[in-house]
């Protein structure tokens, strides 16, 4: 499985909500410049995740863009699958139609165990768990860029 610009681009998006959050809504344009990142993929990255309800946009003057939720109630799967659908190493996995082999294939078995994996995984980490992981790098002056 290789994640995509959505995914990984969407993922810095959020942290960057993460890390803002108290300062009130994130002007897009100041996002996409600290991210490096076009402002039109941004719109259409936070239009995928508005949609699945982990952010909210703010209209107005002083308008932008929050997390839906607490930083410690949003997980890196949600942010992925909102991105880029189900977490799957195969296609198999997800859809055993797509082979005439799926019942008898022992590993499609083992593609379903390691896509679980994975999903556990990101499922363990949130927001909040990023957001530290940065300033601690931060504070350490490891950080190759601010967020």
């Amino acid at each position: 499985m290789k994640l995509s610009t959505k995914g990984r681009y969407g993922t810095r998006a959020m942290l960057d909500l993460a890390m803002h959050q108290d300062n009130g809504p994130v002007n897009l344009k100041e996002m996409a410049q600290r991210q490096i990142i076009s402002r039109r993929y941004l719109e259409h990255l936070m239009s995928r995740l508005v949609s699945a309800g982990l952010v909210r946009s703010v209209r107005g003057r002083s308008g932008g863009f929050v997390l839906a939720r607490g930083p410690s109630e949003i997980t890196l799967a949600e942010v992925v699958e909102a991105l880029e659908g189900q977490i799957n190493v195969v296609e198999c996995t997800a859809d055993p139609s797509t082979c005439n082999r799926a019942s008898e294939c022992v590993t499609r078995d083992v593609w379903d165990e390691v896509s679980k994996v994975i999903t556990r995984h990101l499922a363990s980490i949130t927001l909040d768990d990023l957001r530290m992981r940065q300033q601690e790098r931060m504070r350490a002056g490891t950080a190759m860029y601010y967020i």
